[in-house]
């Protein structure tokens, strides 16, 4: 009986331990557990969905490299990995939202890249899983404003784009998997498949990643200041 008693004892400190533990972490937490929890629940429904439907390159897609790497953000609340995403994906992410809203408000796709979303060959529960490119900016900026800016973001993004673009071109080439052989999904014919590839793996970095990151710089500076 008083080995039981002891046991039971034991478990109970343990237990109590277990929980001032957790709290003092939760706490300590500068981003809620309720977003960490529900963006991960998300990705479990997000993931084998797009896996079915559109297949593994689909996962090559900057917009769906943030997906996972927000989820991994939101977990080690990492100013580095937000930022690193930010400038990947903010631009792209944010003139998709205007092109949606056009469509939905005025009709007429005033950019283009979101016609899939009104196809209706593609499942409407997947079209509504797109959504998520909406939802990414501002949690982007969210969790660099509570967090902070790291100016390494555009030099990881440049390196990821110099990684995962030459595998979209060489992987199923087809799919066109991030415009690596033409814009909006449509292969280019005016110069030669490797020289549009080159070209584009150099204009990322200096016309979209650098520009985000100054602007994301001069953000941070001036929050600073107040």
């Amino acid at each position: 009986m008083h080995g039981l008693e002891a046991k039971r004892r034991g478990a109970l400190f343990f237990q109590r331990l277990f929980w001032l533990v957790l709290k003092g972490t939760i706490s300590k937490m500068r981003i809620p557990l309720w977003l960490k929890i529900g963006w991960t629940l998300w990705l479990g429904v997000w993931m084998p969905y797009y896996w079915m439907q559109y297949g593994p390159q689909n996962f090559l897609y900057f917009c769906d490299i943030a997906n996972l790497l927000i989820g991994l953000a939101l977990w080690l609340e990492s100013p580095l990995l937000f930022s690193w995403q930010a400038t990947s994906v903010l631009l792209f992410q944010t003139l998709y939202t205007i092109d949606l809203v056009g469509r939905l408000t005025a009709g007429k796709h005033l950019i283009g890249g979101t016609e899939y979303m009104f196809s209706t060959a593609i499942p409407l529960f997947v079209r509504l899983l797109g959504l998520f490119h909406v939802v990414t900016p501002p949690v982007l900026l969210w969790g660099i404003w509570r967090l902070g800016y790291d100016r390494r973001g555009w030099i990881f993004a440049s390196v990821t784009a110099w990684i995962v673009l030459p595998i979209c071109f060489l992987w199923r080439p087809g799919f066109n998997v991030n415009w690596v052989r033409g814009p909006f999904y449509k292969e280019q014919h005016i110069v030669p498949p490797v020289i549009y590839l080159a070209a584009y793996m150099l204009a990322l970095p200096l016309l979209v990643y650098l520009p985000t990151h100054r602007v994301l710089a001069f953000w941070d500076r001036s929050r600073d200041r107040e």
